[in-house]
């Protein structure tokens, strides 16, 4: 039996940068229909039944990194296995000026990131991040479309 495509919510959680919930949450659906067509072994995001995308500040996500990895600065995503991905508002529209991304791609990216970190992936090893940032850039130009 398939499993049923788990619901995605999109919520911002911070007022310091503007964000288009809509459109994230548009995208967000799409991106998770296509990361649920690769096989994955073990992988969390086929049992969830809901999946929250929690854009929140670099205060809230360093608080967030410093507890659960011993890093005590603020990062772009992190995610949780049981279904919630954070993103900093505030590390995307940075990112977004450094590598000349629009804001609305780069908290795109970072959502792919997560729902990938869900399913499966990792790239805590040069190989695996290599292969990795090839489905994330696959799957962000085709939700994108």
């Amino acid at each position: 039996m398939k499993s049923a495509i788990p619901k995605i919510n999109v919520r911002n959680l911070q007022r310091k940068v503007a964000v288009d919930v809509v459109d994230l949450k548009n995208f967000a659906a799409k991106a998770l229909k296509l990361c649920l067509q690769l096989p994955r072994k073990n992988a969390e995001l086929c049992g969830l039944t809901e999946i929250a995308v929690l854009i929140v500040s670099d205060s809230r996500i360093a608080t967030l990194h410093r507890k659960f990895m011993g890093e005590a600065a603020p990062t772009d995503v992190i995610t949780f296995q049981h279904g919630e991905i954070f993103v900093s508002a505030e590390m995307a529209r940075r990112q977004a000026r450094q590598f000349e991304n629009s804001l609305s791609r780069e908290l795109k990216l970072y959502i792919v990131h997560g729902l990938l970190h869900l399913h499966g992936f990792d790239d805590r090893n040069a190989r695996d991040a290599k292969r990795m940032g090839a489905v994330q850039s696959r799957i962000l130009r085709r939700a994108s479309l």
